[in-house]
């Protein structure tokens, strides 16, 4: 027998043996087991190919073409073995979950909105019906639109009730209110009379607790026109608060401070809760205050480029987690931002 006869027959041996292991496979590392041994680079027919040169030059073409057939062979039957486990694996998989394909499927989950959000929704609403537009202003301010042209100078006691996050830019701040709307509304309209609602984010580095976060949203009301009186400003919040409180809410302005509006004020609104008898909720006033609010100082108007001599104007800075909080009976802020579906879910 020849040399060349005796690599056929090898051939076809190799071939064989190694059908005959692959049928005996029946799982995933099995499968991985004899892929290696048979197809590897180390496999018997692989070193057929790395011994070609051994061979006469008249016999190389048939035996390389030879074990080709049988590598072409062998990558076919593990092709088709593999799928084979495969749709064997997702049968068993399928009996053990009893899946009934006749079931009606699942409803899925919709999405809701943010408790915040529908807040503030509801508060560009009942403005929006009165005639305010939303104006956006930067969450990120200059010392003297977040101070300075607000009232409240350099060293101003002031600037002790607002805890500032400074940036590596010196006079570069993120806004501790959204009070600086204000010039930026005033300055984009003047000399037209405007009436706008400013929502936006703030930031103070406040200690975290159930009353207080490090970033809040407030919604900035203001409004500048020949004429305009604190009646103006007492009749815009009672109209606000019942629509959102409800028609029968009462309300009450108590004189407050705020170096931008002058005079200053805090509007209340008798407890929901206990009906103004006092309540935990109340802390046993029968009130909760909701807004701070006032004319707007002289000062300011003119730092935002309107006549005070001509223009008077009122503004109002609410917070709509604090409204959420007194309209849901929430007890701690930083549910808003945990992000905790339990508490979302709600909603």
């Amino acid at each position: 027998m020849t040399e060349d006869t005796d690599i056929m027959q090898q051939l076809d041996e190799m071939q064989q043996s190694a059908l005959k292991a692959l049928a005996a496979v029946s799982d995933e590392s099995g499968l991985q087991a004899w892929r290696t041994a048979h197809t590897g680079r180390s496999a018997p027919v692989m070193l057929v190919f790395s011994r070609l040169p051994q061979f006469p030059k008249e016999q190389r073409p048939a035996i390389g073409q030879a074990a080709n057939r049988v590598k072409q062979a062998l990558e076919a039957a593990l092709v088709e073995k593999t799928e084979a486990l495969q749709q064997a694996a997702l049968q068993k998989s399928l009996a053990a979950d009893r899946l009934d394909v006749t079931l009606p499927g699942r409803t899925l989950v919709k999405g809701r909105l943010h408790p915040e959000t529908r807040t503030l929704r509801e508060i560009y609403r009942v403005f929006g019906d009165m005639g305010f537009q939303v104006f956006r202003s930067p969450d990120v301010e200059t010392d003297a639109n977040n101070f300075e042209l607000l009232n409240i100078p350099q060293y101003h006691p002031a600037r002790d009730m607002q805890d500032t996050f400074y940036t590596t830019t010196p006079g570069v701040i993120l806004r501790t209110h959204t009070s600086p709307g204000q010039i930026h509304a005033m300055r984009a309209n003047t000399p037209n009379p405007i009436r706008a609602i400013l929502p936006g984010m703030c930031y103070r580095y406040e200690q975290i607790d159930a009353r207080h976060e490090l970033q809040f949203t407030q919604v900035e009301l203001i409004a500048v026109g020949e004429g305009i009186t604190f009646g103006d400003l007492k009749g815009t919040l009672d109209d606000f608060a019942r629509r959102m409180f409800g028609q029968e809410v009462r309300t009450r302005l108590r004189p407050s401070y705020f170096p931008f509006t002058e005079p200053s004020a805090e509007l209340d609104i008798e407890c929901f809760v206990c009906g103004g008898k006092g309540c935990v909720v109340c802390k046993q006033s029968g009130w909760l205050e909701i807004l701070g609010c006032g004319m707007v100082h002289p000062v300011v108007l003119q730092n935002g480029g309107y006549d005070p001599r001509k223009f008077t104007g009122f503004a109002a800075g609410m917070g709509p987690e604090r409204i959420s909080m007194l309209r849901y009976r929430i007890d701690e802020i930083r549910h808003f931002w945990a992000n905790d579906l339990r508490f979302l879910e709600q909603f």
